[in-house]
C-alpha cells in the first residue's frame, strides 16, 4: 500500500546539453513523488541551466569563471585572506586575481572594481 496521498511533483528538465538532461532525467526518474514533465506540460519545478555567454560578450569584460567568483566575494567586502580561504586558494593567488581585475575593469581600487561591474550588469548588488 503506497503512503503517497500528495500529488507527484513535476519537473522540467531545460538543459542545453543532451547528454547530461539525460543523465539527469534518468536520475530523477525513478524517484517516487517526482514524475518528468512531457514537452510542453507546465511543472512544478524546472531544472534549467543554458551556456551562458561569457563576460565579455555582453559586457564587455574578459573575465574568466574564477575571476567572477573573486568579484563576488570582493562586492562582500572580503579581505585577500578570506577569498582564499573561501575559494580553496592561496592568499597569493587571491592577490593575483585581485590584480586582474583591477586592470581588467581599469578600477583604481577593489571599491571602484565592484562599482564598475556593477554598473556594467556583471554583477547584481
Amino acid at each position: 500500500m503506497s503512503e503517497e496521498t500528495e500529488p507527484a511533483i513535476v519537473i522540467a528538465v531545460e538543459i542545453d546539453n543532451p547528454v547530461l538532461a539525460d543523465r539527469l532525467a534518468s536520475l530523477l526518474d525513478g524517484i517516487e513523488g517526482l514524475r518528468l514533465a512531457a514537452p510542453g506540460e507546465a511543472a512544478t519545478v524546472a531544472i534549467i541551466a543554458r551556456d551562458r555567454p561569457s563576460a565579455a560578450e555582453p559586457h564587455g569584460f574578459d573575465l574568466t569563471p574564477r575571476e567572477l567568483d573573486v568579484l563576488a566575494l570582493l562586492a562582500e567586502g572580503a579581505s585577500n585572506k578570506t577569498i582564499a580561504r573561501r575559494l580553496g586558494i592561496s592568499a597569493h593567488t587571491a592577490k593575483f586575481h585581485v590584480g586582474s581585475l583591477l586592470v581588467k575593469l581599469d578600477a583604481t581600487g577593489r571599491t571602484d572594481a565592484v562599482a564598475h561591474a556593477a554598473r556594467r550588469g556583471v554583477i547584481h548588488l
